[in-house]
């Protein structure tokens, strides 16, 4: 085993290098899961596929010819325990969902860290130029891509006026290019008011500003939210 240190240094030091590249590129934008996380899930999933590599030089000459074993076991435990951790990244608020990208990105670190275990070099740094380039430059190129914008609204009027009326509100939100959907309703201070919760979509976020703003100007709104997500 001694002969092998080498190889088996070499091999945590690469998934070392492959986990903090990633991870860096993490920390940059504050995620959650940043430098030392990649690093970690990079380094332990080659680890333990370096036990699977040299097991047979762990088990005694005389129970080898007993001993059967598969591969990849190991990968799909290694996986299985990373989707647990991709998982406590994962924040919903809302129509919002953060931390499925860094959830990913740890599941492509996991899968690093298990080629270089087992020693497929080449793939291993092309695969981890791939994750690095699809987090840093696809962000441009998905903010460049046309794509629908949603929001949630929450607007609060006096029962007695106009607006109580939901064809009207939804005609004030078509006049600024927003469609309104799912709708949900809720009476207020002893029923003195009344609230509308509506989903909205929308080709330009602007357009919620607008509304926004044409709120804003409405005496008769006590209150109201719009609450794009992200």
């Amino acid at each position: 085993m001694e002969a092998d240190t080498p190889l088996i240094l070499s091999r945590l030091l690469l998934a070392l290098l492959a986990g903090g590249v990633i991870g860096i590129e993490r920390a940059i934008h504050g995620r959650e899961a940043g430098f030392r996380t990649h690093t970690l899930v990079c380094v332990s999933s080659s680890l333990l596929m370096l036990l699977m590599a040299f097991q047979w030089q762990l088990i005694p000459t005389q129970y080898i010819d007993t001993i059967r074993t598969d591969p990849t076991r190991m990968a799909q435990g290694i996986m299985t325990g990373i989707g647990f951790l991709g998982a406590g990244v994962i924040i919903k608020e809302g129509l919002t969902v953060r931390g499925l990208t860094t959830a990913a990105s740890i599941w492509m670190t996991a899968a690093i860290g298990i080629v270089i275990g087992l020693g497929f070099y080449e793939p291993a740094f092309i695969a981890t130029v791939i994750t690095v380039l699809t987090l840093s430059m696809f962000r441009w190129v998905e903010s460049k891509v046309p794509s629908l914008k949603y929001a949630q609204l929450s607007v609060r009027f006096m029962r007695s006026n106009q607006y109580t009326d939901e064809d009207s509100l939804r005609k004030l939100i078509n006049e600024h290019n927003i469609k309104s959907f799912e709708a949900g309703y809720q009476l207020y201070d002893h029923g003195s008011s009344f609230q509308y919760q509506m989903t909205l979509r929308s080709k330009d976020m602007k357009n919620f500003r607008r509304l926004a703003q044409s709120l804003m100007d409405m005496d008769d709104v006590n209150e109201f939210r719009i609450t794009p997500s992200s």
